[in-house]
């Protein structure tokens, strides 16, 4: 009797993507994803680095300045850890220690991303009375955010993203206690990207490079409020003068 054909590889099975993994594993990515997991952080780095300088330059005042080096190096660490620990995983994945330690920092720098993402919005705009108390509660969110990771690092994963929604969403309310809502659709919009890629940050092993896939929705969502940013908050001036030209 001849021996049945073996079942071809479909497209998302192999070299493409591995197979779902329990929750309290961590997926193991294919030779491909992981290239392309380090390849969408790294081509940021520079950009995130260049555009921190171009809003520290843009600087006026002690504040400016403060907030564009917390705004920066935010910004700039979520891109460069990410990329780090991706390369790490998959060229030195025998350093266990070391591979658990850079995914726990990994886990880390998102909450101080968050905390910095805002922190141009809260230092640089009249807030209501109420709204001015962010300014200090979004760090602790960070520092608790990071507490969590330490202690329970990738044994609760949908509490740990509900802990991202969070911190994402809760100081967001206080921009409609600004007298002034200028960049108010660009911070609505980048908040849509990060909250459309998390469908692929929770679908390793579904869909093939969902996390590279997570990776360019942060990017792009990263992008557009770093373009709000540069132009609401670092250059007024010149946004007023093109008005009154117009």
């Amino acid at each position: 009797m001849r021996e049945p054909f073996p079942p071809k590889p479909s497209f998302s099975r192999g070299r493409f993507m591995n197979h779902r993994v329990p929750s309290n594993r961590r997926y193991q990515p294919t030779e491909y994803e992981h290239a392309a997991n380090c390849a969408t952080h790294a081509f940021w780095i520079l950009p995130s680095i260049l555009g921190s300088s171009i809003l520290y330059v843009l600087s006026d005042n002690h504040w400016e300045t403060i907030s564009a080096w917390i705004y920066g190096f935010g910004l700039s660490s979520l891109f460069i850890v990410s990329t780090i620990f991706h390369t790490i995983s998959w060229k030195k994945r025998h350093l266990r220690t070391v591979e658990h330690c850079l995914h726990m920092f990994d886990r880390m720098v998102i909450y101080f991303f968050i905390a910095a993402s805002y922190a141009p919005w809260l230092n640089l705009r009249e807030l209501g009375p109420w709204a001015s108390h962010m300014r200090w509660i979004i760090w602790i969110m960070a520092s608790g955010g990071t507490v969590y990771v330490f202690f329970f690092h990738e044994r609760y994963k949908l509490v740990e993203l509900v802990c991202y929604v969070i911190m994402g969403f809760f100081p967001a309310l206080v921009i409609l206690s600004m007298p002034n809502r200028d960049g108010l659709l660009e911070l609505v919009a980048g908040g849509l990207f990060y909250c459309l890629g998390m469908v692929f940050f929770k679908s390793d092993g579904r869909i093939p490079f969902a996390h590279a896939i997570w990776h360019l929705f942060v990017a792009i969502g990263a992008g557009i409020h770093y373009y709000a940013i540069w132009r609401y908050l670092y250059q007024p001036d010149a946004l007023e003068a093109k008005t009154r030209h117009l």
